[in-house]
């Protein structure tokens, strides 16, 4: 959530920032907060002075007893609880446009750094880097869920028929791999400082509130309307409200965590060949790496996440690309972003596997994440976050650009947590 500061103080950039991410009717919005702030603070400095006034006439009021003032002591009786009374209108008035500027911010995105490119959608992503293992196919190379198939490793039907579409069934070595992924993703975290939780998965409106997932996504998460709670479309939630209404040492940034859960995601509309096999799927599994820093070593901190998932997909030997998202593909929260894509051979396409973001002080913000300095000042943290991997694209990846006439071959990584070197 933007701050009334930054709202009331760098209006025009924040507008700019807000038309760059294709924000309807930024400058109106705006314009809307800000008068329901003056509205707010109006009323707040008339509660102040009619409070000033009442504590000088309460004073004035003993004052007078004792001088045998009574009239006057009465009037000044009657002033007060007619200030009593006005206070509770003005009171309400203050209260109702506090709720409403609150509201109002909730609908409104952040505001993405200078260095994100303008731009409408995908196309309009800048490619970063390429790097990574080529790739050489046999000449009937298969995309993956025929490669599931052909190696019993992963059932499409059996899912449908126990859930529905989009919640596969992994066996035998297929899901061997998953484990061994994760475990693998797990490690790499870990030895790189981060610190392992294991949240629940589901959480309440208040932690996706947190986050900005409420009341953006509400259409994309699975509700469990009985309870009001919601399953997790990321770790990136539940690990990311711990620290809701906290307020950390300055000593204790930058945090470093990571987990990995099961995802839920309704991924409403989406059908065609790209939710294929493994390309879309309602529950996955992810490691994410989530950070809460300091503002000015925020930037520092995101491309150190950047260069820890780049390692990653170096070691599982993919060919990868690193994208700068534009405004106009950047999600509600971030202020700027990098998207990773592996690429399937057999499939002829960029899968996209990670999203490494730096929130700025906005989710901050919602979550009154906080740090106090050293010399006791009260600061809004920054926080990031990273899927450090998504498995079901790194599968389908790992196992279409892999296969051999003899079978699918295993990098040399996973190797250790497999436990074997090749499914055939």
């Amino acid at each position: 959530m933007l701050t009334i500061r930054q709202i009331t103080e760098d209006t025009e950039v924040v507008i700019r920032g807000l038309e760059k991410k294709h924000f309807k009717d930024a400058k109106a919005t705006i314009d809307q907060v800000i008068a329901l702030n003056d509205k707010r603070r109006n009323a707040q400095n008339k509660l102040d002075s009619n409070l000033s006034e009442v504590n000088n006439l309460s004073k004035s009021i003993g004052m007078l007893m004792k001088e045998g003032k009574k009239d006057e002591a009465e009037t000044a009786k009657s002033r007060v609880a007619d200030i009593k009374e006005s206070n509770k209108s003005i009171q309400a008035e203050m209260d109702q446009a506090s709720e409403d500027m609150q509201n109002l911010l909730y609908t409104i995105p952040n505001v993405p750094y200078d260095s994100v490119p303008e731009g409408v959608g995908a196309d309009d992503n800048v490619v970063e880097k390429m790097g990574g293992m080529e790739t050489e196919l046999p000449k009937d190379a298969l995309p993956h869920w025929e490669l599931a198939k052909k190696y019993d490793l992963i059932d499409f039907d059996l899912g449908v028929k126990i859930t529905g579409a989009g919640f596969p069934v992994y066996k035998g070595k297929g899901a061997r791999l998953q484990r061994a992924l994760i475990n693998f993703f797990l490690d790499e975290a870990r030895e790189a400082g981060y610190l392992e939780i294991m949240p629940p998965t589901v959480v309440n409106a208040a932690s996706g509130y947190g986050t900005g997932q409420l009341p953006d996504k509400e259409g994309q998460m699975y509700h469990c309307n009985l309870d009001d709670l919601y399953l997790i479309p990321t770790a990136e939630v539940p690990v990311t409200n711990i620290y809701r209404d906290v307020i950390l040492d300055e000593k204790q940034l930058p945090i470093k965590n990571c987990a990995y859960t099961q995802c839920f995601r309704r991924e409403a509309g989406s059908y065609g060949k790209d939710v294929r096999g493994l390309n879309r799927l309602h529950e996955f599994s992810k490691i994410e790496i989530v950070r809460i820093d300091k503002p000015e070593h925020s930037k520092e901190s995101h491309q150190e996440m950047l260069n820890h998932v780049e390692g990653l997909l170096k070691k599982l030997e993919l060919p990868y690309r690193i994208l700068r998202l534009c405004g106009g593909d950047m999600s509600f929260t971030a202020a700027l972003c990098f998207d990773f894509e592996v690429y399937s051979e057999a499939q002829q396409r960029w899968l996209e596997v990670s999203s490494v973001s730096n929130f700025d002080s906005y989710q901050a913000n919602r979550l009154k994440c906080r740090y106090r300095t050293a010399n006791k000042k009260t600061e809004l943290c920054h926080t990031l976050n990273g899927s450090a991997l998504a498995l079901p694209r790194i599968v389908a990846a790992l196992l279409e650009n892999n296969q051999t006439p003899e079978g699918i071959r295993i990098p040399k990584a996973l190797v250790p947590y497999c436990g074997f070197d090749m499914i055939d």
